[in-house]
C-alpha cells in the first residue's frame, strides 16, 4: 500500500480500512497524507527515523518509548521480530488503537485491552512480557527525573511493584499490570480525537 509518494490508495483500500479500524472515509485520507508526509524518502514505509522526526514525539519524554510501542505492536500482530517498519495499514491499525471508545460500535483494535497493552508494551522495555522494577525506575526517571530525588524515585518504584506483583515474583505481567490499572480510566487517557 504506497510504494511512493505519488500513489493514492484504491477503494477497495479505503473500504478494507474502514472495515478494520472504524476511521472513516476522510479520516484515513487524512492518515494516509499524514504517512506519505513522514514517509520522505517514498519508501512506502515508515522506519524508526521516520517517527523521530515528529517534533511532538522528539520533545515528549517518553517519545522513544511510544515509537518503540508502535513498533512493538506491530511485530506482535504480525509474528516478525524482524520488522522494523511500518506500510500504511499497520500504521492506521495502530492508530486505531487511539480512537475514543465507542459505546455503540465494538470496535476489536481499540478495546480498553488492547490500550492496556500498547501502554504496557511503552513499559516493557526488554520485551519479555514483564515490567521489572529497573524497567519502571527507567520510564518513571524520564517523566519525572529532575523533579524528584533518588530516593523517592526507589520508593515510588518499590511501591508500585509492590501493590501490582500479586504473585510476588518481582514482576509485573501484563495481567497484573490490567488489574493494578483497574480504576484508570485509560478509554479516555489514551484517546485522541480524530478529525473529519
Amino acid at each position: 500500500m504506497g510504494s511512493n509518494n505519488s500513489q493514492n490508495l484504491r477503494e477497495e483500500e479505503i473500504k478494507e480500512l474502514m472495515d478494520e479500524t472504524e476511521f472513516n472515509k476522510q479520516q484515513i485520507t487524512r492518515l494516509y497524507s499524514r504517512f506519505m508526509s513522514l514517509d520522505k524518502k517514498g519508501q512506502g514505509y515508515l522506519s524508526r527515523d521516520d517517527f523521530l522526526n515528529v517534533p511532538e514525539l522528539g520533545v515528549n519524554p517518553l517519545g522513544d518509548r511510544i515509537i518503540d510501542a508502535f513498533f512493538t505492536v506491530a511485530e506482535t500482530n504480525k509474528g516478525n521480530k524482524e520488522e522494523q517498519q511500518l506500510n500504511f495499514r499497520q500504521f492506521a491499525r495502530i492508530l486505531a488503537h487511539f480512537q475514543p471508545t465507542s459505546r455503540v460500535k465494538k470496535n476489536s483494535l481499540n478495546s480498553r485491552r488492547d490500550k492496556l497493552f500498547f501502554a504496557f508494551k511503552m513499559y516493557d522495555l526488554n520485551k519479555n512480557n514483564y515490567i521489572t522494577r529497573e524497567e519502571f525506575k527507567v520510564i518513571l526517571n524520564s517523566m519525572v527525573g529532575a523533579n524528584i530525588t533518588t530516593d523517592q524515585l526507589e520508593r515510588i518504584a518499590d511501591r508500585t511493584i509492590e501493590e501490582a506483583d500479586k504473585d510476588r515474583d518481582g514482576k509485573i505481567s501484563f495481567e497484573e499490570f490490567c488489574g493494578a490499572m483497574e480504576k484508570t480510566d485509560i478509554e479516555e487517557k489514551m484517546s485522541i480525537r480524530f478529525l473529519n
